[in-house]
């Protein structure tokens, strides 16, 4: 069973960055797709970005276009959530998936068979 361990969370405030990683116990090149989930109190859990990791197609909600960046670093075997701009309403724990599904909806969780612990990001106004 693969592990996936976030990190990069914390507290800013409104405007400020954070970089979340999600470092993989296998290779991550051995998904076909790998997401970041984030779930706010009293919340179902949102698609937030996701990265077919074999050719580099990258999916992001609306909500976060233009001020989120998923990559991957294949010789790290680590994914990475660039957070800019941040608002108060980006606050959520944040969960790193995977998949080996090669036909999913890119934002549904229950598509992804492997799930990190998440990490708690805050932004304060």
């Amino acid at each position: 069973q693969v592990q996936l361990v976030e990190s990069g969370g914390g507290s800013v405030q409104t405007g400020g960055s954070l970089r979340l990683s999600c470092a993989c116990s296998g290779r991550i090149r051995d998904f076909t797709f790998m997401a970041w989930f984030r779930q706010a109190p009293g919340k179902e859990r949102q698609g937030v970005a996701a990265i077919h990791t074999g050719v580099g197609v990258t999916y992001y909600a609306d909500s976060v276009k233009g001020r989120f960046t998923i990559s991957q670093d294949n010789a790290r075997n680590t994914l990475y959530l660039q957070m800019n701009s941040l608002k108060p309403e980006d606050t959520a724990m944040y969960y790193c998936a995977s998949t080996y599904s090669t036909v999913i909806a890119w934002s549904r969780p229950k598509d992804y068979s492997s799930w990190g612990q998440g990490t708690q990001v805050t932004v304060s106004s």
